[in-house]
Formats: structure tokens, sequence, C-alpha cells
């Protein structure tokens, strides 16, 4: 009884300093105290102490950075365990590194002595080479060596130019503290992958940027990076220096995209060519592979462009010509010299790219594909060039045995409940797995009163949307209600066409201002766009998320249609067989949860602080008329809503005049 109550005591003991370092940096940051955002720090302090699995739902406003921060400093001062922090976004990544962190980390030394470090961790590429950068590898297409030279009026040349420059004077190496950024074939002239190292033997490895970035990360109490690192890590490749004890996963809704991109992989008849080109630059015979890669490219360009349900005959016996190509080039690069340092970077690189390619095609020919785990097809480009893809079905797996297992795991997210339930987030994230034990889901709520301060509105009256996009109806009605806003309007497509083609048709009709996407750099367009009161922005699917344009600028938010995945996405169609295939529905669990996800980012844009007010305007009567259509509503913010169109007009009639 004793020991009982001695252990009540000590968490009660815990949890009152949670709430002292919450209210120290509350009042350091002249804030007020936010229902939601306590119940978020106590939560994640629970699931830290009970070892749990934690979703927890944070409307915009919440201040969720530091509603788990707190808990998560305190917790790593007290225990001396690790914890991983990781985002979607560089503008997040930045706001805790520089901002929320530091200030939580000053509070928690106060209360309990101690005060928490903190590192940030990107992939290997991400950091300028020293090595590379002075000419010490071969370069990807002689840029550096010639950038003073003939390209140095060029663009990318200039750019060659000022990463050297910048290379020499910068403290991190890092490509997202270079301002202005450059282009990613000018960044790769200075970066290479991982496999690249020279490791040890490098003459350079006191000074270089990307091993300094994991000493500091392994010694590091708190390791903040991305979702794509989490990716590598789930692949059984360890990238996190020192291990962690808890991982907390903000923007969580992005965690399985990210992971799938990273654990995906492509070939192409172009890459061949330019692996070819390398080893012939070395003096290895590569006619036999040319030749190889040839007949892939002819084999793709016959396939339609769609899902391979089965390997077809003449893509297996295709690849594995190549293969037998590749294996003897690995062994033709084994045999070249290595013992100077310029032979061993060059070695180097050729072993891992041949190595990479040798990769994809052992998984397009692995028994993982033929099981059905991985998912291959056939897409073309702009140019009519073909790749071939393969990404895994579910990424559930490798996050709950990988990373997840015997830890506590917190996810978080403005959007996680998916009509009206966290199970479809859970179960995407291995949440589900017997394994991982004891999970749940909460929504701390919003300060904002939804309702209130904004209005959704459904345009009922319209024709549904069909295969072909939709008519002038909807382009009359989106005029309009700009017009009645006097602009002031986030204009979301689900198609860079469409949202070309509306914002040529708005330019016709209205007075105002129409910035479109493709047209300027995204952050330069956001920012005038936040500066010009009447000014409207037009785009797809990078604006649906992360734009943050507080303030009267932004009163308008009209979305054209209900963001479903494309029908003959491979990847979503073999999801959806395969839940089909397990007696679900296929359709709901991955079409209309991915559009339900989406679509509640899109309405986030509207109200970003408790005095914003707005409408948001969704084009497609679908979300009214059609059975799915609870569903996706259940995902959305309580803005209240209507489908009275002079309603609406005159509620952004009076939102447009004076302040």
């Amino acid at each position: 009884m004793n020991n009982a109550t001695s252990g009540d005591d000590a968490a009660t003991t815990h949890r009152d300093a949670v709430d002292e370092i919450l209210d120290a940096v509350i009042s350091a940051m002249a804030g007020a105290r936010r229902e939601g955002q306590v119940t978020m720090a106590h939560r994640v302090w629970q699931a830290l102490e009970g070892s749990e699995h934690l979703l927890v739902q944070a409307g915009t406003g919440t201040g969720k950075s530091i509603g788990y921060l707190v808990p998560v400093m305190e917790w790593v001062a007290r225990t001396g365990m690790r914890a991983v922090i990781s985002t979607a976004t560089l503008t997040l990544q930045r706001q805790i590194v520089t901002q929320d962190a530091p200030r939580v980390a000053q509070a928690v030394r106060k209360v309990t002595g101690h005060e928490p470090t903190v590192a940030l961790l990107k992939g290997w590429n991400n950091y300028v080479c020293l090595r590379k950068v002075t000419g010490g590898y071969p370069e990807e297409d002689a840029l550096l060596s010639r950038a003073a030279g003939e390209f140095g009026a060029s663009a990318t040349g200039e750019e060659v130019v000022r990463l050297r420059e910048w290379a020499m004077s910068t403290d991190t190496g890092d490509r997202d503290d270079l301002v202005p950024g450059v282009s990613e074939r000018a960044w790769r002239q200075v970066s290479l992958a991982k496999p690249e190292c020279l490791g040890t033997s490098c003459p350079l490895r006191e000074s270089c940027f990307p091993v300094l970035a994991r000493d500091a990360a392994a010694e590091a109490d708190i390791v903040v990076t991305n979702h794509s690192m989490l990716g590598v890590e789930s692949s059984g490749t360890p990238v996190l220096p020192g291990g962690a004890d808890a991982f907390i996963v903000d923007e969580a809704h992005e965690l399985v995209n990210r992971v799938t991109d990273q654990l995906a992989a492509s070939l192409s008849r172009a890459e061949i060519a330019a692996t070819a080109r390398l080893l012939r630059r070395e003096q290895i015979m590569v006619l036999d592979l040319e030749r190889a890669g040839e007949a892939l490219g002819s084999v793709l360009d016959a396939l339609p462009e769609d899902r391979l349900v089965e390997m077809p005959a003449e893509l297996t016996d295709s690849l594995l010509a190549l293969l037998g190509c590749l294996q003897q080039a690995l062994d033709d690069v084994a045999a070249l010299p290595g013992k100077e340092e310029t032979d061993a970077a060059a070695k180097k690189v050729a072993r891992n790219r041949v190595q990479s390619v040798v990769d994809v095609i052992e998984l397009l020919l692995s028994d993982g594909v033929q099981a059905g785990s991985f998912v291959p097809w056939v897409s073309r480009d702009g140019e009519d060039r073909s790749y071939l893809h393969v990404a895994p079905l579910d990424v559930s797996a490798s996050l709950a045995d990988t990373l997840f297992e015997d830890k506590p795991v917190i996810l978080t997210s403005a959007t996680l409940e998916i009509g009206g339930s966290f199970t479809h987030i859970a179960r995407q994230t291995g949440f589900l797995y017997p394994s991982q034990g004891p999970w749940e889901g909460i929504d701390v709520g919003s300060p904002f009163d939804h309702a209130r301060q904004g209005i959704l509105y459904v345009a009922s009256h319209l024709p549904a949307p069909g295969r072909e996009g939709y008519g002038d109806e909807q382009l009359d009605e989106l005029v309009d209600l700009v017009r009645a806003s006097a602009g002031g309007a986030l204009c979301l497509f689900t198609s860079r066409r469409a949202a070309e083609a509306a914002a040529e048709y708005a330019r016709e009709k209205l007075e105002t201002p129409v910035l479109v996407q493709g047209e300027d750099q995204l952050p330069t367009l956001i920012s005038r766009f936040a500066d010009d009161d009447a000014a409207s922005l037009f785009g797809t699917l990078s604006l649906w998320q992360g734009v943050d344009v507080p303030g009267r600028t932004c009163r308008l938010v009209i979305i054209d249609r209900i963001p479903f995945p494309r029908p003959n996405d491979p990847l979503m169609q073999a999801r959806a067989q395969a839940v089909n295939a397990s007696g679900g529905n296929g359709f709901m669990q991955v079409a209309a949860a991915q559009a339900a996800l989406l679509l509640a980012q899109g309405v986030g844009r509207l109200l970003r602080t408790v005095d914003d007010r707005g409408v948001v305007a969704i084009l497609d009567s679908r979300l009214r008329t059609a059975r799915y259509g609870q569903f996706l509503a259940a995902s959305l913010p309580r803005l209240w809503p209507t489908s009275d169109s002079d309603t609406v007009r005159a509620a952004l009639t009076r939102l447009a005049g004076p302040e």
C-alpha cells in the first residue's frame, strides 16, 4: 500500500512539473492557457509514462507543438530517455528547432535542473559534401568544373558558382539554409548519397557536415527529423543514430504517403543509359548493358500505362537480361583500382549506382511482387518516356515491427479523424497489430468557434462533375463568389489543368488580380497573395496543405471538387482491391478516406486564428447528394452549413467591406 501511494505521489509530482513547465512557456510567450493544449500535454505525458500509442487530433490554433514538447522534454530530462520528433514540412521543422524547443528547454531547466538538448537530422544528400565541392568526386555532367567557364552565364552555372562560395562559409552545410535555393541539377554537383561516401578514409571526415549532424544527433536528448527518414529506418536501414525510446510524429496525416514514397523505386531507359555513361568513363565495356537498357525501354513502350497485375513474360525476360549485365558490371567495378583517393571515390560512385539499379530489379523480380505485397506499374512522362515503378502495398507492418514496437508513439495532426473515427489512421500506421499493445485516439478540439467564424457552403444546385471535369456552371459560380468577396480567395483544384482553365476564365470576368500556381515560385505567390487584400490564388494539391495565411486576406476558400484519387492510380487500385478481398469496402477505406483527409486539409486553410472570418465554398454537389457525402462531411471542421447561394454572397459582401 505504501509503495502504491509512493508511486501515485511521484506521478502527481511529475504531472505537476508538466503543468509548471507549460505555464512557464505560455507566460514567456505572453499567451493564455488553452484547454486543448493542456489536455494534450497531460495525455502525451501519460502515453510516455505508460509506453502507449496515442493519436491526438489538435485543431489549428491549439499550439500542438508546445503541447507535446513540454511532456516530452520533461520525460527525457527526468528519465534519460531519447525521443525522435518527425515532421512533414520544413516550416514546422524550423519552428520547432528555432522557436518552440528552445523556449520549452529553458522552462524545463528551471523546473527540473536539466536542459534537454535538441539536434536536427536530415538525409545524407541534404548536406553539402566538402570533398565533392572541391572536385574530389566525378561530377554528374561536368558542371562543377566548367561552371566558371562556358556554363558561367547559364542559370545552372551561376547556381553552382554560388554553391561553391556558400559551401566554404556555411556552418551547417544544410541545403535548406541556402537562401535563395538552387535547382536539383545544381545541388547534385555538391551532394552525394550515403553509399557513395568514402567514410573514415575521407581526408575531410572531421569537417563533414552530415557526419557532424549525426554526431550531434547521437548525443542529443531529442532528434528532430522528417517522415522520409522514418521511412528509411522502417526499411531496416539504421539512419537515426542512438536509436529512439519514443516517437512523436507531427503532421502525421502525411506519414504513410512519405514512407511509401521513400520505399518506392523506379526504372527507365534513361537511368540505364546514365549508368552506362558513368561506367564508360571508368573504361568499363557497356555495350551489352546499353543494348539491355534499350530492350527494356522497348518492352515498356509497348506496355499500357497502367498497373501490372502480373509481370509479362517479355518484361521479366528483359529484366533478367539487364540484371545479368549489371552483375557483370559490378564485377568489372570491383576490379578497378582504388588505392588513390580519387580512384576510390570514382569506384564507390560506380558501385553504388550499379547496385542501386540491381536492387530495383531484384525487387521487381521478387516474391513480394508475385505475392502482391509490392505493386508494379508503368507510367509515361510529359515527353512520352516510359518508367517502371514499384511501391509497397502497405507500410503498416514496416512501421509497426521496425519502428513502433515496445515504445510509446504519439501521432498528431489537425486532421486524423476520418469519417468521425481514428481507426483508418491507426490501421495505416500499424497501431492495430497485436504486438503494438493499447492505443487511443483523442480530439482535444480547437480554440476556434467554427460555426461562428466560418460558413461551409456546398453548391448543391450545380451538376455533379464528371470524368471530364465540369462545365461553365461551376466556373460562373466561382466567379460570382470571388466577385462578391472582392478577391481574397484561395481557389483549390484537383488538377493543374482545371486550375489554369479556371484562372483564365476568371481573369476574363474579374477586375481583381488572379495569381496562378506555376507562374512564379510558390512561396512568392503565397507572399503576394497574403500582401494583397484583393488578390486570389489559384492552384492545385500543394496548396491544399501547409498554406498559412491568417487574417482577412484569405476570407474565401473555394474547392472545385471532392479530391478523390485518380480512378486509375495503380497503388490506390491495388489497395482497394486488397480491402475488398478481405471483406471490407475498398472505395470507402481507400478512395473516400484519402479524399476526406485532403478535403479536411483544404477546408482548414480558411481559419488560422480566432479572429478570422470567412467562407469555404465546395462546388461539388456530391458532398450533399452522394451516399458517401456524410462520411466526408464528418471529417470536416464544424463550420455553419448552408446551400443557399444568396446567403453566402451576402456574407461575402459584408466580409469584403472596410475592416
